[in-house]
């Protein structure tokens, strides 16, 4: 008869082994694992240069921002303060200026599709400028949206500042206006001095690179060592389940925090992206996030133990929620109060406002708490959930 003691299994593990951890077999796992990403060029790639090369490529290539936009310029009022009023279309690198003599000419462009926009100045513009009253007309071509939008809000922080500028000249006893009518400030221009959308989506690229190294590379690595029984040859020796499950998490932890340090650096130096918060917390916050995703990346490989399905679960509950419900594409204000709740249910959601924050606004420690608290909620289930799994395949 079987030994009792022995595994169910039969692959002659006494049901006491392995129970007390070790650090000594804790880091010979650990040294295992590196020799097997440095073996294995692939995890080297995905986890360090692919994410150097995404930021760059997306960096460059993914911009809201307009350049030499085509814009008919109508001046109905010929005056001094008419024409300082839209002198910010001169020499500006954002728009191309056609000064039209008619609202017919300008329409005609509009069109025609020869302008994206019209900036009207009417004919008692610089009379009622005095008392405040005074407005300027901006008519757009809805066909190009994006770059009609941006448009409309690059016109209209130009025409608010030369009414702040007007009214600071005019306390101070100079000829000027008071306030041009109808002119808001946008909120785009917050946290953003260089009006760049570049700063507004390199927060985004680098959370897409956190997801990438931290849930793509341990699902697909894990889920290849699940098939080929490598971790069957793991589960025959002394270490614990802690020890092993931790031996998968140390390295690929180590390769996604470095693969985030050196897009940091090139978000730096490449988009001279601002870092108004901590850079400790920054550091901290990612951590954490690195850690929630290699903790679902774990839980995805042993629930599939498949490569191609790690793949294909992966893209689905972590790489396309984090590009399309995280806010890094859309605004989640303007989406649907049921998109909304759902997207709150990602970790990435949490992240990447936590970042943007951190980046472009500076330390809010009420967020900063309260999304902290949430990446560690998560990073304990998910590594929980994937220590679950593993035992009871184990068991």
């Amino acid at each position: 008869m079987a030994d009792k003691s022995f595994s169910r299994r039969g692959l002659g593990i006494p049901a006491e082994a392995g129970r007390s951890f070790s650090p000594g077999r804790l880091w010979a796992l650990v040294k295992k694992e590196f020799l097997q990403i440095k073996r294995d060029s692939s995890t080297f790639l995905m986890g360090v240069v692919l994410p150097i090369i995404l930021i760059i490529i997306m960096g460059f290539g993914m911009s809201l921002d307009v350049r030499n936009v085509p814009v008919a310029v109508v001046l109905l009022d010929s005056s001094p303060t008419a024409r300082s009023a839209v002198s910010f279309v001169e020499g500006s690198e954002y728009f191309s200026p056609h000064y039209v003599t008619s609202m017919k000419e300008a329409e005609k462009m509009l069109l025609s599709h020869e302008v994206h926009a019209a900036v009207v100045v009417p004919g008692d513009f610089a009379a009622r400028a005095t008392t405040g009253g005074a407005e300027v007309q901006v008519l757009l071509n809805g066909v190009e949206a994006i770059t009609a939008m941006s448009a409309q809000r690059y016109i209209e922080s130009a025409v608010l500042a030369w009414a702040a500028n007007n009214a600071l000249s005019a306390s101070y006893g100079q000829a000027g206006t008071a306030a041009v009518g109808q002119a808001t400030v946008v909120s785009r221009v917050w946290f953003n001095d260089a009006n760049t959308s570049t700063w507004f989506f390199v927060p985004g690229i680098l959370m897409m690179v956190m997801t990438l190294c931290g849930v793509f590379l341990t699902a697909v690595v894990m889920a290849r060592e699940w098939e080929r029984g490598t971790l069957e040859a793991i589960f025959v020796t002394p270490a614990s389940l802690l020890e092993i499950v931790l031996s998968k998490i140390i390295p690929y932890f180590c390769v996604a925090f470095i693969g985030f340090c050196l897009c940091l650096v090139v978000g730096r130096v490449l988009y001279d992206l601002p870092m108004r918060g901590s850079l400790a917390v920054i550091l901290f916050a990612s951590m954490l996030y690195i850690i929630v995703a290699l903790g679902l990346g774990l839980t995805i490989s042993a629930v599939t133990k498949n490569q191609f399905l790690a793949c294909q679960v992966s893209m689905l509950v972590s790489f396309l929620p984090s590009m399309m419900l995280s806010g890094f594409l859309f605004d989640l204000h303007s989406e649907p109060l049921a998109i909304q709740v759902i997207s709150q249910i990602f970790p990435a959601t949490h992240y990447l406002q936590l970042i943007k924050s951190l980046f472009l606004a500076g330390n809010y420690w009420p967020l900063i708490v309260e999304k902290c608290l949430l990446l560690a909620g998560y990073g304990g289930l998910f590594i929980g959930l994937a220590f679950r799994l593993t035992k009871r395949r184990v068991g």
